[in-house]
C-alpha cells in the first residue's frame, strides 16, 4: 500500500538541442590590476584583531552589568520584604 509505484519504462529526459552560432560573444574589458602593499594587509589584520577584541570586551562588560543588576534587584527585593 505504501510502496511507490515506478513506471515500467521511464521516459528519457529531453535532448539538449542548442546549436552554436557564429557570432562571438562581446569581450569584456579586464579590470586594472591593483597592487596591495604588505603593510596595508598587516594594518588591516591588526585593525580587525583590535576591533574584535573591543567587541568581545563590550560583550563581557554588558553581561557582567546585567548579572550585577539582577543580583542587586534580588537583594533589594529581599530587603524590602523584611
Amino acid at each position: 500500500m505504501f510502496l511507490p509505484k515506478y513506471p515500467d519504462s521511464p521516459t528519457p529526459p529531453p535532448a539538449h538541442t542548442h546549436t552554436p552560432t557564429d557570432t562571438a560573444a562581446p569581450v569584456r574589458p579586464s579590470l586594472p590590476s591593483v597592487s596591495i602593499d604588505q603593510k596595508a594587509v598587516v594594518a588591516l589584520v591588526v585593525g580587525g584583531v583590535v576591533l574584535t577584541a573591543l567587541l568581545a570586551a563590550v560583550a563581557v562588560t554588558a553581561i557582567s552589568v546585567a548579572v550585577a543588576a539582577v543580583v542587586l534587584r534580588s537583594m533589594l527585593r529581599d530587603h524590602h520584604r523584611r
